[in-house]
């Protein structure tokens, strides 16, 4: 049988975080969602503490009630960029939306991002709301136009970035030849919503191609992500359900050829950890008191340091869980993770000590996407 892989943990940098009172909190920089000097901290922190990637969220349509991240925020991949320059083996994951970019250029920043990175972008295709629609002249489309777009838009980009053979550039000065036309190919995609000829000019990276996540519950989605994604988001209410979630989706990876071992379930979270359980519950009414007019529901994964590594190991042998994404609710909530649970979760041996990789795919341990025209 083969041995699980270790737990996985990545970190979501929401700026002044994923609520609406975080910001007024005399530890949080009340410009964080616009502060390089913020995100650079931050990257270097979730580094430390041997995080499997940064991930970002976005927004594409807002108004005056969203809560303050997304009235004032970076794009995505612009700042994961310049994150790329002061990290050297954590992952850097962007979420675009299917729904209303453009997969030519998707798959060139996307490609751009991983060898800037040295093999370590991650994508998290998503699909869309009417307002971002609205914001990108799509307002023809339905929501019935959403997953098959989306099918598209995936095709599209994977075949944009299989454009190279991984050596089809040979660049030797001496014999003037700067790469082998043979290992470069074009796409010529024809659908009901895009038509790309390619090819994208842009070698593979060192990971063969960006991670790809994606989130949803619906048929269509399980359809899509069985295919084309690296991992999925799950339902977090509650473990029973998430499991079975996990159950039905695994059927479909492997009626796609797939192996589940290769397959990522991630699940979301926002913990609030202390010392003890009254520290975990003073940091909580902090932030209740900030702004009553707001309440924030207590985080399912909550309270000492013990506690809260007992509860991430019970959804991740229950095979919940592979990855964890956190998101940090309390402006300590980073910094309390690395140091009071990581190192439980290191001395249980559910969590690296030290990187495997120093690129995206070998950390997560998925293998290295063989290149279609050379299979």
């Amino acid at each position: 049988m083969k041995e699980k892989k270790q737990l996985k943990i990545a970190g979501t940098i929401d700026g002044v975080g994923w609520n609406y009172m975080g910001w007024r909190h005399p530890d949080m920089p009340a410009n964080a969602s616009e502060s390089i000097d913020y995100y650079v901290q931050k990257a270097k922190r979730l580094e430390e503490g041997k995080f499997d990637t940064i991930f970002l969220t976005d927004v594409s349509h807002i108004g005056p009630g969203m809560i303050p991240h997304y009235l004032s925020m970076f794009e995505g991949v612009s700042i994961l960029s310049a994150l790329s320059m002061v990290t050297h083996s954590i992952g850097l994951t962007a979420t675009i939306a299917t729904s209303y970019a453009d997969p030519f250029t998707v798959s060139r920043q996307m490609a751009s991002l991983d060898k800037i990175s040295n093999g370590r972008a991650g994508w998290n295709a998503v699909t869309s709301n009417p307002g971002g629609l609205a914001n990108y002249s799509r307002t023809h489309l339905s929501k019935a136009d959403l997953y098959p777009m989306k099918k598209e838009f995936l095709e599209i980009v994977e075949g944009l970035w299989d454009s190279y053979e991984d050596d089809a550039f040979i660049r030797d000065k001496k014999s003037g030849v700067f790469f082998d036309p043979q290992k470069m190919h074009a796409l010529n995609y024809r659908g009901n919503y895009f038509s790309v000829d390619g090819p994208l000019n842009i070698s593979r990276s060192r990971q063969g191609r960006p991670v790809i996540f994606q989130a949803g519950t619906s048929s269509d989605f399980m359809n899509i992500a069985s295919k084309h994604a690296d991992g999925v988001f799950l339902p977090a209410d509650n473990l029973e359900d998430a499991k079975a979630f996990s159950q039905e989706l695994k059927r479909r990876v492997e009626l796609e050829g797939r192996s589940f071992d290769d397959f990522l379930l991630t699940i979301s979270h926002n913990p609030i950890v202390g010392r003890t359980e009254r520290e975990a519950e003073e940091k909580f009414q902090e932030l209740q008191e900030l702004m009553p007019i707001y309440r924030l529901p207590k985080p399912k994964i909550f309270g000492s340091a013990e506690k809260v590594a007992d509860q991430i190991q019970h959804w991740y042998e229950a095979g919940a869980m592979d990855l964890l994404l956190l998101r940090q609710e309390h402006p300590s909530g980073f910094d309390d993770f690395i140091e009071l649970v990581v190192p439980i979760l290191q001395e249980r041996g559910i969590f690296r000590k030290e990187y495997e990789s120093n690129t995206l795919r070998g950390n997560l341990g998925l293998p290295y996407p063989e290149h279609r025209y050379s299979i």
